[in-house]
């Protein structure tokens, strides 16, 4: 009964996230606001889905769940990777934001360094 509800409170935790994540997507007003929707709050509920799937494999089967310990740190990694190489392509597009970007974001920081 315990594990059980343990894996509803994970389900419905990484659920609503996932949900926050996918509203935040679909309403948020430009594409730099838009980017964190996904890669945070949609990240987060797919990781309480992936520890609901852990205990529930791990309980129920022959031991440990390895599948979604990988599948996770896959996730973990590769979504922050993807959302920063989507920013720094819309800062060198010049994607139209509401909030001002600097002009000198591309340009040789002061004794040459980057």
């Amino acid at each position: 009964m315990l594990t059980e509800i343990l894996i509803s409170f994970f389900l419905l935790v990484g659920a609503a996230f996932a949900l926050i994540g996918s509203i935040g997507l679909a309403r948020l007003p430009d594409f730099y606001t838009r980017l964190h929707a996904p890669t945070k709050a949609t990240t987060l509920g797919i990781g309480g889905m992936l520890v609901a799937s852990a205990i529930y494999f791990s309980v129920g089967g022959e031991g440990l769940s390895l599948h979604e310990l990988l599948v996770s740190i896959f996730l973990f990694i590769t979504a922050p990777v993807s959302a920063h190489l989507l920013a720094k392509a819309a800062l060198h597009l010049r994607v139209h934001t509401r909030v001002p970007v600097p002009e000198s974001f591309d340009q040789e920081p002061p004794g040459g360094a980057r």
